[in-house]
Order: structure tokens, then C-alpha cells, then sequence
């Protein structure tokens, strides 16, 4: 290629874009300006020539022309000296330029090349970046969330601040199975519990996703906070569900332990007495016939006792813990004999009004029929206090309006008391009662998902109900046709 002509370099100068002001060496005067320059500054290049530092720059001290003098004569003696200029145009346009100043020996003279270009968008662009990071290292920093970023190999490529406050310094780089206490590592939503080396493990609830900012961080983002204190809620809370659990059987038991010792009683002191009489008979000489009277009335009332303590075996071997799903109907047809004997006791009328339609629920029966039982029991003793023709207790068992399993004890006692405090363990209108029944009740239909409340009976009386969910049945896989 031949070499190029000095108006060839003109245009190649004329064509940057980069703004080009040439400044003499010794007395910084402006000698030459680019088209690049002209069009910023809004100025010609004869009109930029008799133009001082004040003319042109910014009215402001970092811009006097003391300051772009000592600029200028640095480039001279050093070769070259960058700065931050600000230009004022034509127009009186302020215009935050990058500048560097460049000593150039030409054959006619040395001069100063000043190169700028507006930087003024990317000030802006660097002001709202550093405040957007400022903010977000402000936000992560306050979060109670802990924030790392895993690779393959489970290291840690990042960790927030809060992920330091949570399980300590020196996440970053570190193998995160070390601080998996159960050994897993997240890879879906949920519980986990995490710790330091050597420190005390603790809860958490974990949501995990893949991020990929670019090639700059990629890899599975594990989001976590701490959940102990609801951990040791829950646990709290399931220890005292067993408690009342097994408060509400030993209640079941001793109820019917007392109304068997109650019945029982008397078929086998009728079949002794009957026992006696033929012994007697036997001892007088009496005929076949009239022992084997008494023998056989014996028999019936010892099967009797027999049938019983059957029930009883029965409906005690059915003490299981997992819930079962069953009829409510079948739960009140259960429970019924033992309604029936308390009844009989105090010359009580129980009606039972039960729905001809499958009332399913999924519950532990034994504890259904001991809120069934308590609430009739109940019912019936208050009964006991009122005159003869008026002691009627009615259980009921219907269709809810919500759809699920309703079963209703009704009385025509004095009515409910005025307040909620019936469930809350210490109310009882009974001499010797401890008030604990209702409250395991209103506890046990609770944790079936139900509700347990009372409510005025017309004309008098109360009336307790309860309702418990009808679980819903499965839905069946959909169908794809095939194309």
C-alpha cells in the first residue's frame, strides 16, 4: 500500500469518532478540532480557536482554567495525563467528557491531542447501578432468609449475608454436605436441618430452583429460613395430641367400666339367687321340673353377663390409632348398649334418629364414640334431674349442609350456659364431675377436622353438635387418547 497523503490522514482524523481538540504545547491555544468536536461543542473550528478554558468548560472549580493549564502541562511534560472534563457548548450544554491529553511532536511545533467523548449516559448508567447494588446488598443483607448458590459438586459458589448469620462464616467455597446434619443436600421444597461443623443443628424450610445469570453464576439456588421454634411447636403440639389421646381413652374405659360394674352386677346376682334356689330345691326334694326352672333362668343371666363383657372386649379391641374410614351411623349403633345402660339407670328415653344414608368419615373410632357417649351421657344426666315424663334425650345423625357427617344430641334440660367457657376444661354441672369431658370432646372433633358446638333446643333444653368431614374419593387418573 503506498504511503498515505497528509489530507488522506485528515479525513481519517475528520472521520473519528472520538472528539479531537489540538492544543499548542506552550501556550495551550486550540490550533484544530475534529467534525466529531465541532458537532458536540456546537462550535466551528474558527469559531473554537479564540475560545479560552472559561469560554468552553464548565463553571465550576474542579473546571477553572487554572486546573485544565495543569492538565495540559502534564500531557506536556509526561507524555500524557487523562482527566474528567466537563464542556459547556455553544448552546450552553454541559457535557461530562473522559479526556486524555497526549504530547505530540509535529515538524512544525509540539502540540497537545485532547481526546474526549460523553460520558454523561454512562455516569448515570454507574450512579443507578451502585444504588440499585447498594439497595440490594442492603435488602439481602436484612433478610431472615439465608441465600447459596450450589454447583454440581455442592460447593458454594455464593453466599448471602444472612446465609453467614444463620449457619456461620465461611460458606463461601465450602462443601454444603457438611452442613447437611441429615446428609441429604436440597434438591426440592422442604424441611432440613442444617448446622456448622460443631454447632447445634437446627430447621429449616428449604425451596430450591436453577439460576443462570449469564456465565457469570450458574447453579442450583437454595433459599432457606429458620423453622425450629415451629418445629418444636408441632412436636409440642403432637406430644400433647397423645396425651389427650390417651386421656380420652382412660375416660372411655372408666365410663364403661362403670356402667358394666353397674349392669353386670345384677344378672350375676340374679343367676346366684337362682343358683340358691335349686340348690335349695334339691335339698327339699322338689321335682326335675322346678331345678331345672331355675337352672335354666341361671343360665340366661349369666349368658347375659356373657354378652356383656363381649361388647366390652369388642369395642375395647377396637383401640387402634390410625384412622379408619367408617360410618358415623355405625359408630352411634356402637355406641348405643352403653347409652341404653346409662339410661336405664336413671329411667331415661333415648331415641336414636339415625339416617338411612351412609354418613363415611375417616376418623379413630374409638374416639368418635367416646365424644358420641360423653355427649349422650351427659344428656341423659342432666335428664335424671327433671321430672319423670319429661327425661327424652334424642341422638341424631343427619347429612350436613356443608356435605359432610352431622350427629346431634338433644335434651330438655335447663339449657346451655351463656358463655364458651363449656369446652375449656373446667366447666360442669354435675356434683362430682371435672368438667374434662367436654373439653376432650371439643379437642378430639377439632383434630378430625370437625366442629363441636352447643346451642339453645326449642322449647327448652340444649342441643349438641357436632360435624366431621366427608373425605373425598379419589379422582381417577385422565385419559389420553392415543392420535
Amino acid at each position: 500500500m503506498d504511503d498515505l497523503a497528509p489530507a488522506d490522514f485528515r479525513e481519517l482524523a475528520q472521520a473519528l469518532k472520538y472528539c479531537v481538540l489540538l492544543h499548542d504545547a506552550r501556550t495551550f491555544e486550540i490550533l484544530w478540532a475534529n467534525r466529531a468536536a465541532c458537532r458536540l461543542l456546537g462550535w466551528t473550528v474558527d469559531e473554537l480557536k479564540p475560545l479560552k478554558a472559561p469560554d468552553m468548560s464548565k463553571n465550576a472549580r474542579q473546571y477553572s482554567r487554572e486546573l485544565g493549564h495543569r492538565w495540559l502541562r502534564q500531557a506536556v511534560e509526561h507524555g500524557v495525563s487523562a482527566t474528567e472534563w466537563c464542556y459547556r457548548s455553544k448552546d450552553g450544554e454541559e457535557i461530562l467528557t473522559e479526556a486524555i491529553a497526549i504530547r505530540v511532536e509535529l515538524s512544525a511545533r509540539a502540540v497537545v491531542m485532547v481526546q474526549f467523548r460523553d460520558i454523561a449516559e454512562e455516569k448515570a448508567v454507574q450512579r443507578d447501578l451502585f444504588r440499585t447494588e447498594s439497595r440490594l446488598r442492603a435488602f439481602l443483607g436484612g433478610l431472615a432468609e439465608g441465600i447459596v448458590v450450589l454447583d454440581e459438586g455442592h460447593r458454594v459458589l455464593f453466599a448471602s449475608e444472612s446465609a453467614g448469620r444463620l449457619l456461620g462464616g465461611g460458606l463461601q467455597g465450602a462443601d454444603f454436605t457438611a452442613y447437611c446434619c441429615d446428609g441429604a443436600v436440597p434438591e426440592r421444597e422442604g424441611r432440613y436441618r442444617f448446622a456448622a461443623p460443631g454447632r447445634e443443628p437446627r430447621w429449616y424450610a428449604a425451596t430450591c430452583q436453577h439460576i443462570e445469570i449469564e456465565s457469570d453464576l450458574h447453579g442450583r439456588m437454595v433459599l432457606f429460613y429458620d423453622i425450629s421454634d415451629r418445629v418444636r411447636a408441632e412436636e409440642q403440639h403432637r406430644r400433647d395430641t397423645q396425651h389427650l389421646d390417651h386421656l380420652a381413652r382412660y375416660n372411655a374405659m372408666g365410663d364403661m367400666a362403670m356402667a358394666i360394674a353397674h349392669e353386670v352386677s345384677q344378672p350375676l346376682a340374679a343367676a346366684y339367687n337362682f343358683v340358691e334356689g335349686a340348690r335349695g330345691r334339691l335339698g327339699q326334694g322338689s321335682g326335675d321340673q322346678s331345678v331345672a326352672w331355675g337352672l335354666d333362668n341361671a343360665v340366661r343371666q349369666i349368658e347375659r353377663a356373657r354378652r356383656i363383657l363381649g361388647s366390652l372386649r369388642g369395642y375395647v379391641g377396637r383401640l387402634e390409632e390410625s384412622a379408619q374410614l367408617t360410618d358415623l351411623n355405625t359408630i352411634v349403633r356402637d355406641c348405643a348398649y352403653f347409652i341404653d345402660l346409662r339410661a336405664q339407670e336413671h329411667a331415661v328415653d333415648v331415641a336414636f334418629d339415625l339416617t338411612t344414608e351412609s354418613l363415611p368419615v375417616l376418623c379413630e373410632n374409638v374416639l368418635i364414640g367416646q365424644v358420641v357417649m360423653n355427649l349422650a351421657f351427659n344428656a341423659v344426666d342432666e335428664m335424671a334431674r327433671c321430672p319423670r315424663p319429661e327425661r327424652r334425650v334424642e341422638v341424631v345423625t343427619r347429612r350436613a349442609a356443608d356435605g359432610g357427617a352431622e350427629l346431634a344430641v338433644r335434651d330438655r334440660g335447663p339449657g346451655p350456659p351463656p358463655d364458651e367457657s363449656i369446652f375449656d376444661g373446667v366447666f360442669t354441672s354435675k356434683a362430682n364431675g371435672s368438667g374434662i369431658g367436654l373439653a376432650l370432646s371439643h379437642r378430639i372433633i377439632t383434630r378430625h377436622g370437625g366442629h363441636l358446638h352447643v346451642h339453645a333446643n326449642e322449647p327448652r333444653g340444649a342441643v349438641f353438635r357436632f360435624t366431621l368431614p366427608t373425605p373425598q374419593p379419589p379422582q381417577e387418573p385422565r385419559r389420553t387418547e392415543l392420535p
